[in-house]
């Protein structure tokens, strides 16, 4: 296979990273639902290549609080991945996981206890797991991920982080904007999949592509 060149991609590329998106997404929402013990609904995702500059204004901002876990990836996919929801979502997540007696989080204090830390991660966990299950099944290639480290702070914080891990070699980033949530509520969610550029070869290669 040539090298790939993301700033010039073929539209059935592209078609293939917007499917594993599809498809990915779907099944995070499914393992949510799972998680809470309650339907969850996902809107059609919303899935573009970006460069890493672009990825703040997504969310609403560089100066905007959002919720991050990030992840690195191994086995035969190098990179790292990450959940993203903005400080509103990932409290409503929480109520949903926890209940109301547990879960104390409050939109306007904007503070989470350790509890609500801790479901937070692993409501990351669990979907970023189901993520990348499925892009494994889907390219046959084996995926490993680290424990998920989380941060609370602005965008542009946050995304610096991958942005100077890759920026030497890439510098663009899949992103999958979903809307998902129960009857009482749907919030925005971002997965961010940043793949080296051997990488995205690999996920092509194993695609046929």
């Amino acid at each position: 296979m040539s090298d790939i060149d993301l700033n010039g991609i073929s539209n059935m590329q592209y078609d293939v990273l917007r499917e594993i998106g599809n498809i990915g997404a779907g099944n995070a929402t499914t393992a949510l639902s799972q998680m809470i013990n309650a339907k969850i609904s996902m809107e059609v995702p919303n899935v573009e290549l970006l460069e890493f500059k672009e990825l703040s204004e997504i969310v609403g901002g560089a100066e905007r609080i959002v919720i991050g876990i990030l992840f690195t990836l191994g086995g035969d996919i190098d990179g790292m991945m990450m959940f993203m929801v903005d400080q509103d979502a990932g409290g409503h997540l929480v109520n949903l996981l926890l209940g109301n007696l547990q879960s104390t989080y409050d939109k306007d204090s904007s503070e989470f206890t350790e509890m609500e830390q801790s479901a937070l991660n692993e409501i990351g966990n669990i979907i970023a797991g189901a993520y990348l299950s499925s892009l494994s099944t889907l390219t046959n290639l084996t995926i490993t991920s680290s424990i998920p480290y989380m941060a609370i702070d602005m965008a542009g914080a946050i995304l610096s982080v991958p942005a100077i891990e890759f920026g030497k070699i890439g510098d663009k980033a899949l992103l999958i904007e979903t809307e998902f949530g129960n009857i009482d509520k749907m919030v925005n969610g971002y997965f961010i999949l940043i793949p080296t550029i051997n990488s995205y070869k690999a996920i092509l290669k194993s695609l046929g592509l």
